[in-house]
């Protein structure tokens, strides 16, 4: 057994997924001195962050922007690069997106001031541009408490929730109304009010049920922008990969696990049988699988494993991959088309689990700011529909509602809406005949090539009873040795959430094995707050908060009180002397 410098024998970690949650996780315990093997069912990594290739074309399978670049940034710096070194080119995406409406108007969101400034006034006038500042100054509180409070603490237990430094903020982040009814104070046109709440989807769920907290993600695109990796999203995954490789990380592909290994009293983890029956021990298990899955299929039977299965999902969805023979100028790189009935088709997909007759839905054209994404002279279309996940036998319906959930019929009729929009809405033609190769994925091939339970593209819902300590740990409740990551498991979903939560993972791990985090120590270079490129601030850069009131404000004060007691003495008040 190899032994670390200080002459004890080097701790092992196995890490079951090799999704975002699981490839970072793995660079961080391998920076901190373990010895990390990754077991991953599919021929690559990254999960759902995964591409798709076809003849020269290329598709982003799951996420398509790059948001919260800060996270990103933090991530590589903890294993001590960055993404400029690791080759990955990050390109801003301008305007962020274009959104159509089925009156024929659009709308264009982008991080110049100016522009927003036009858009906003040109449905709420001056008044409602004020409004938006208000918008985003709210939102920015809910980003920067979120980071702090949310993305880079853990909430182990119900007394997590009980810091005196997170209560005092529990009001400021408008957990108990929904980001519709935030957003409704600020803008007082449905128009605009769908533009700002439409990104509830990233979360999936309705902007009618979405805490307002999560118009952070306005926020973050709004101020810091949307951004593109270059060569596809995979290139940030395939970087840490990269790095977690020359730091000692293992990985095996098509390697899946069938059963965590327990101890002789069933109270710790001690490794992984794979289905092929070979058998791995290891100090601790890291699982970025599904969390729904891994309780259900890689860990004993327990009730907390069938109340998880009872918890609310998020949606899943149909996601068309085309290869088109010709360029599509009428679509920019990130598109958005909104239904006309706003509430009605968010209720069919999280209350009845079903397609709405007229979906909103995302299309992304990668090869408008990529060419590498698509032949010369054509383009590469990502589309994204909305739909309920996937139910038990009992409760299916379909859109036929004496049968069960019909995905055939829904897969069509989504294809068909989605041409028929687009070409509406942006005056294109000739769409469906210009496709040379269609790929989907539904909610059973979410289902089964990466055991999402239930086909739910982002794991657990995000109500409010669903975060926080309300949602399941990063670290198993009664086994020793066991840790989660991923999108199920606490803070949350998304690229950048995961990322987080990765060095939330790690650091559990670390501090229950008396380990020291390298990324402490990097942090601590860096200098503190207040500082310009980790050196003090001096002269003009030095931050000082001026005095509540100037010597004008002073000066006119007292010149108040004197005048006061003048008048007052003159009223036959009782005498009394103003001290200057």
């Amino acid at each position: 057994m190899k032994k670390t410098s200080s002459g004890r024998p080097q701790k092992t970690a196995v890490v079951i997924g090799a999704g975002v949650g699981g490839v970072a996780t793995s660079a961080r315990l391998a920076k901190a001195g373990f010895k990390v093997t990754v077991l991953e069912k599919n021929d690559f990594t990254g999960g759902r962050c995964s591409l798709i290739h076809h003849e020269g074309y290329r598709f982003d399978q799951g996420p398509s922007l790059l948001l919260l670049p800060r996270l990103f940034e933090e991530a590589f710096s903890d294993v001590g690069t960055t993404l400029e070194a690791e080759g990955v080119d990050l390109m801003k995406c301008e305007p962020n997106y274009n959104l159509w409406f089925g009156d024929g108007e659009s709308f264009e969101l982008s991080t110049d001031v100016s522009r927003m400034k036009t858009e906003v006034e040109k449905w709420e006038g001056k008044d409602g541009f004020e409004r938006y500042l208000g918008f985003l100054q709210e939102s920015h509180r809910h980003y920067e408490l979120s980071v702090t409070h949310v993305l880079k603490k853990n909430y182990t237990s119900l007394f997590s929730m009980a810091r005196p430094s997170f209560l005092r903020h529990l009001l400021e982040l408008h957990p108990f109304e929904s980001i519709y009814s935030r957003a409704s104070k600020y803008f007082w046109t449905e128009r605009l009010r769908r533009v700002f709440t439409f990104g509830s989807m990233y979360m999936g769920m309705s902007p009618f049920d979405a805490p307002g907290t999560y118009s952070l993600l306005q926020y973050t695109e709004l101020a810091e922008g949307i951004w593109y990796p270059k060569g596809g999203f995979h290139k940030v995954v395939d970087a840490l990969v990269k790095v977690g490789e020359r730091l000692g990380v293992k990985y095996r592909l098509s390697s899946p696990v069938s059963s965590v290994t327990l101890s002789p009293d069933g109270r710790r983890a001690t490794g992984v049988t794979l289905d092929s029956g070979e058998k791995l021990t290891a100090d601790v298990v890291v699982i970025n699988a599904d969390l729904v899955y891994a309780f259900n299929n890689l860990l004993p039977s327990s009730s907390r494993a069938t109340r998880l299965s009872k918890r609310p999902a998020s949606c899943s969805s149909i996601s068309f991959y085309w290869a088109m023979d010709r360029i599509v100028p009428e679509l920019k790189v990130h598109n958005i088309f909104l239904a006309d009935d706003y509430r009605e088709s968010f209720d069919n997909i999280f209350d009845r689990q079903l397609m709405p007759d007229e979906p909103s839905f995302y299309v992304n054209v990668p090869s408008r700011i990529d060419p590498t994404a698509a032949p010369e002279g054509k383009d590469s279309i990502v589309v994204l529909v909305p739909v309920g996940h996937l139910l038990d036998e009992k409760e299916g319906k379909g859109l036929n509602p004496k049968s069960k959930q019909d995905w055939d019929s829904m897969i069509a009729k989504a294809r068909d809406t989605v041409f028929s929009t687009i070409e509406t809405r942006t005056g294109a033609k000739g769409l469906a005949q210009s496709v040379v190769k269609e790929i989907v994925n539904t909610p059973q091939s979410w289902r089964d090539v990466f055991n999402l339970d239930k086909g739910a593209i982002l794991g657990l819902s995000h109500s409010f009873f669903n975060v926080l300590s309300f949602r399941p740990s990063t670290k198993h409740p009664s086994l020793d040795g066991c840790f989660f990551v991923g999108a199920s498991t606490h803070p949350g979903t998304g690229v950048p959430i995961c990322l987080a939560g990765s060095k939330m993972t790690a650091s559990q791990v670390l501090e229950e094995n008396r380990m020291s985090k390298p990324w402490d120590v990097v942090s601590n270079n860096k200098g503190a707050v207040g500082s310009v490129a980790g050196k003090s601030r001096s002269g003009i850069d030095k931050m000082e908060l001026l005095p509540l009131l100037s010597r004008m404000h002073m000066a006119v004060l007292v010149l108040l009180m004197v005048l006061v007691g003048y008048t007052f003495n003159k009223l036959g008040g009782k005498q009394f002397t103003v001290t200057v």
